[in-house]
């Protein structure tokens, strides 16, 4: 992963989590506030309950005039104790010794106290009944670390989902990146060998040397390039192409191109065979002239060096075969889409059979391939859906 990755990773790693705990942290606290509520209501119930089981222990005791014999409670968490209206202790167990007799009820750090009165015109000793309990800060303390550890692993898990996410996410851009770098990198190759040729053949026919033969690589690579300008604008401006359909003649848009690309087969001395029959089709003749220049381009690309390639068109059906390297199976499967190449060996930016195939597509032509490694490749392409289809028609 490269410094921009990691970069754009962490930025969205920043926002996803921090957004997603930050409204975790505000329904936790919420969950919390609420909770904490419920506790302290509990608690405060649970000591007034207790508190008024004594008294009334108490007031019996008195009504029955029978002495009454402090004992401890069932609940272990309480404890209490008995206190006369000049708050000298009656009986005591409680854990704390300051109190504060003033108050209903009031917490310290470890414990929660009720205090609860009995009238003292009744005449009974005990005016005070103090309620000490640990439960509620102990629940609260439970309750934080049960917050703590859902804060804990929620931030963990939205960190994994994050960051799986955020992987899963930059896949494609990082796929894209790569297609990007690689396409860079074919560019400077495929062109440095046409502007190479450019040059020394400049240099040598301004020494007056071999005109005829450096004219013909001079015209050979400005042919190459002009190529690859063509397809490189037909792709970038792909969706604003138009299609101005016509009638045309197959046949002559066929030699047309050939004538074009006999210069470039030159260099590589192959021979050209044409079965050409004539054939009238209805079709956007800068496309079809797409189709034609990156077959036939493609063809010498992957021929072999005195080789042979043969342009048909039979039975309505257009075929473009060489005796090249072949294509294996494999590439067989992906030759088609844009940046794939049947050879690294042989430059070219894997977009002109690209081309091919979605000027293919949108006239809904049949396009097949038929290859053997070491042996060479046949591609054909029916016409019948464009033969003879007037403009009404289409």
């Amino acid at each position: 992963m490269n410094k921009s990755e990691k970069k754009s990773l962490f930025s969205f790693l920043l926002i996803y989590a921090g957004s997603t705990l930050l409204m975790l942290g505000v329904l936790l606290y919420s969950y919390y506030v609420n909770e904490l509520e419920a506790l302290d209501t509990h608690c405060t119930i649970q000591m007034q309950s207790t508190a008024n089981k004594i008294r009334g222990d108490i007031l019996k005791a008195y009504m029955d005039k029978e002495t009454f014999n402090p004992s401890k409670l069932k609940e272990n968490s309480m404890k209490y104790g008995l206190f006369s209206k000049n708050k000298k202790e009656i009986y005591s167990n409680l854990f704390n010794k300051e109190l504060k007799f003033d108050n209903t009820s009031y917490f310290s750090d470890t414990h929660s106290f009720h205090i609860s009165t009995i009238d003292e015109n009744m005449g009974i000793d005990v005016k005070y009944i103090i309620i000490e309990t640990d439960q509620l800060p102990n629940d609260v303390k439970e309750l934080k670390y049960i917050m703590i550890g859902i804060l804990i692993f929620s931030t963990i898990f939205i960190l994994l989902v994050g960051y799986f996410l955020a992987r899963l996410l930059l896949k494609p851009i990082k796929n894209k990146f790569e297609i990007l770098d690689n396409f860079i990198k074919d560019s400077a190759h495929e062109l440095n060998t046409p502007v190479s040729i450019l040059l020394a053949s400049s240099s040598t026919l301004k020494q007056g040397r071999h005109e005829e033969k450096m004219l013909k690589y001079i015209i050979s690579s400005a042919k190459q390039i002009s190529q690859i300008y063509n397809d490189m604008h037909f792709l970038a401006f792909d969706d604003k192409n138009i299609s101005l359909d016509e009638l045309i003649n197959l046949d002559e848009l066929t030699y047309e191109c050939i004538d074009f690309y006999k210069d470039i087969a030159l260099i590589k001395n192959i021979e050209i065979i044409t079965k050409i029959d004539t054939i009238t089709i209805f079709i956007d003749k800068m496309k079809m002239q797409k189709i034609l220049n990156n077959l036939i381009s493609n063809a010498i690309k992957y021929s072999k060096k005195d080789g042979q390639i043969i342009i048909c068109i039979k039975n309505n059906i257009l075929s473009i075969q060489d005796f090249g390297i072949g294509i294996t199976q494999e590439d067989q499967k992906i030759i088609f889409k844009r940046y794939k190449r049947g050879s690294n060996n042989e430059g070219g930016f894997g977009i002109g059979l690209d081309i091919v195939s979605k000027v293919s597509k949108e006239y809904n032509l049949s396009l097949n391939l038929n290859s053997k490694l070491k042996q060479g490749s046949t591609f054909s392409i029916d016409m019948k859906n464009i033969i003879k289809q007037s403009p009404k028609a289409h």
